[in-house]
């Protein structure tokens, strides 16, 4: 497998590493499960989480990944850097290279932010936690291996993505992701929330909420990003877009018995989710919440030379690697 150096975006990863790190991620789960949710695989690590736009899931698991992983944690917001002082992006990147971390965890609002610092920090691995519109790398490994806890594989499975598609970068690196593991993507949208020419993915495109539901095992909702919107034409109000394109109990009846719900957060309830949809026994809403954090320790292992671990140890596989740790927490004080 080639080696991973950053964390882009999904569009740079091919089959065997997503593979590796949803398997990787899986074999977390049970340390942070654990009472002492602790593990020596990172220790004398540095990571630094840069976020530029407001967070609590992406956030806090990169957080919890590293400290429960035994690595070094800082943690800076826009609000308190020195961009706030009219620093330039740049000097902010290289300033924090200085200070010698292993990892740069960076959200921003302009896409490609991390690939614009990889050409200056030659020595610090750099983690896309959401560039703008662009992509979520670990939002959908988190999906996948969401997928994997509910069917194995989600290969053939069909996912029905709806919502602000124009403006999702969720939605953008499951597009990308389909094609790499074979599962068919469907996006639902009015035209005023889907960018130009999607198609060009080779999703299935429909404006008609009920006509994509039946052959769905995912129906994946989108918060609309009012934030992002440069007027407010895109629909005409909030009651009745959750009429058009909301989950409810019944919409949910029809995708089948077997259709699970799932969205990244933060979700409106009310508005592109009905809150008994999402309280109920066939949301993974939780569980996703669950697997970023075992995702995001997955990542932070990966770039901090967990491969080169599994090679020092003969081969022995990734379940293997993640008992070993779990086996040498009980040594830490």
């Amino acid at each position: 497998m080639r080696p991973i150096k950053h964390l882009f975006g999904i569009a740079d990863l091919d089959r065997e590493q997503i593979e590796y790190l949803v398997n990787l991620g899986d074999s977390f789960i049970d340390i942070n499960r654990r009472p002492l949710k602790k593990a020596p695989t990172l220790r004398g690590k540095t990571i630094i989480n840069l976020f530029f736009e407001n967070s609590t899931r992406t956030r806090t698991s990169f957080e919890l990944a590293g400290k429960r992983l035994s690595a070094d944690v800082i943690n800076i917001s826009a609000s308190t850097s020195a961009t706030k002082k009219g620093e330039t992006l740049l000097d902010t990147g290289q300033t924090l290279a200085a200070m010698q971390p292993h990892v740069l965890v960076i959200r921003h609002s302009l896409a490609g932010t991390c690939e614009f610092l990889a050409d200056y920090l030659p020595n610090t691995a750099l983690v896309n936690a959401g560039d703008g519109a662009h992509e979520h790398p670990t939002q959908i490994l988190t999906d996948l291996l969401t997928m994997k806890q509910a069917w194995g594989t989600p290969a053939g499975k069909v996912i029905t993505i709806v919502g602000d598609i124009a403006h999702s970068r969720v939605a953008r690196s499951h597009l990308l992701a389909a094609k790499k593991l074979g599962y068919t993507m469907r996006v639902v949208a009015p035209k005023t929330l889907l960018p130009s020419q999607i198609e060009r993915y080779g999703c299935e495109v429909f404006h008609d909420f009920d006509a994509a539901l039946p052959g769905s095992d995912a129906v994946y909702m989108l918060r609309v990003q009012t934030e992002r919107l440069t007027d407010n034409c895109a629909f005409p109000s909030v009651r009745e877009y959750h009429e058009a394109y909301g989950l409810n109990g019944k919409r949910l009846r029809a995708a089948g018995p077997d259709c699970i719900v799932m969205h990244p957060g933060p979700m409106n309830r009310g508005v592109e989710i009905a809150t008994d949809v999402a309280d109920s026994a066939r949301s993974h809403i939780l569980d996703q919440v669950e697997h970023g954090v075992a995702i995001r320790m997955a990542v932070l292992a990966a770039l901090c030379g967990g491969q080169e671990e599994e090679k020092k140890m003969g081969g022995s596989s990734r379940k293997q690697l993640s008992e070993e740790a779990m086996q040498a927490q009980g040594r830490l004080i």
